[in-house]
């Protein structure tokens, strides 16, 4: 090979690169503030070096332990602000990532998502900022990684905290039917800001919708807008597999860490409802009922239930929310404030 040949090879990988880096730039939310300084964490994960975006919170007392927040699906760490302004002032140490294919993360162009492979990058995050023992938080999507590192990492787990986490029924077994990823993903090719507000309004905030929930709807019309979105896209239909495909509701009897769960009362989210049959549609996300159900398994569980609320409490109804999770934490770790 002549050395003109050479280096038109080199220059061509060269700009291969440097595309691939801009797409990944470009889904990384570089346009739309974090409520906390964001730290990167670099790790090799299936046979790639990724960047895991994160916040790191100090407490501002002395210090109770750490708690790790995992976000949902449709949202991204950004969302847990008040929640980890709240538990810094009580004195905790709030560790928030996104996690790959979310948020400021990279978006794997390839990569088997599954909770397992979600919760060992977790914990990798975890050891390499010399953290060894956690309060896990989880909400929605959040809720099943939560379950999942607790079961995992029994020993590292201090108390689970779940606010409704998604996995408290197996929908398959209720009836709705399964679709290829394929499908998944021409679906996330549909998407549009009026499709997520229309879907956020009816599922998560039960009919009723304020200003501040826009922040989040335009948080992903940033990334459908892009014109790398299919990337994304992709890992979030790689995503919606994983959560349709293994929930945790028979799992919940192996927990053996203090459990805190919060429910909305008007929470009726269930994945695939608009795939299901109108019969089977009408017995899937009753919340409260699942939710209780779900206690009943757990040997040393609390739950409570935000009146008024749908799928997220800690946005609806703040004060509500914030309260029973600094009893319980305040119940179970005599050392805080």
């Amino acid at each position: 090979m002549n050395t003109l040949l050479k280096s038109a090879l080199t220059f061509l990988l060269s700009c291969a690169c440097l595309e691939n880096a801009f797409a990944q730039s470009n889904l990384r939310l570089d346009d739309f503030a974090y409520p906390f300084p964001v730290h990167e964490f670099s790790f090799m994960s299936q046979g790639e070096s990724y960047e895991m975006a994160y916040m790191d919170v100090p407490a501002n007392t002395n210090e109770a332990g750490t708690i790790v927040l995992l976000h949902g699906k449709n949202f991204s760490g950004a969302y847990w602000g008040d929640t980890a302004k709240a538990l810094a002032d009580a004195g905790y140490h709030v560790i928030i990532p996104d996690q790959l294919g979310f948020g400021k993360s990279a978006k794997p162009r390839h990569y088997q998502f599954s909770f397992e492979q979600l919760a060992l990058n977790t914990h990798a995050l975890l050891e390499h900022l010399g953290i060894t023992n956690v309060n896990v938080f989880g909400h929605s999507m959040g809720g099943m990684l939560a379950v999942r590192y607790a079961l995992m990492y029994p020993g590292a787990t201090r108390n689970l905290l779940l606010v409704d986490p998604l996995g408290l029924e197996d929908w398959q077994a209720k009836g709705v039917p399964y679709v290829s990823v394929d499908f998944q993903y021409a679906k996330e090719l549909k998407q549009t800001a009026e499709k997520l507000h229309q879907y956020e309004q009816e599922n998560y905030y039960h009919g009723t919708w304020k200003h501040d929930y826009d922040r989040w709807v335009d948080m992903l019309d940033r990334f459908i807008r892009n014109p790398d979105y299919p990337v994304m896209a992709w890992d979030q239909a790689l995503t919606s597999d994983m959560i349709f495909t293994q929930p945790v509701c028979r799992e919940f009897a192996d927990l053996k860490m203090p459990v805190l769960l919060i429910v909305g009362s008007e929470d009726r989210t269930a994945i695939g409802r608009d795939l299901a049959t109108p019969e089977n549609a009408q017995q899937l996300g009753h919340y409260p009922e699942l939710a209780r159900a779900a206690v009943a398994q757990i040997k040393n569980a609390k739950l409570v239930i935000v009146p008024g609320s749908g799928h997220l409490p800690q946005l609806e109804d703040f004060p509500h929310f914030i309260q029973p999770v600094k009893e319980f934490l305040r119940t179970h770790q005599p050392t805080m404030p």
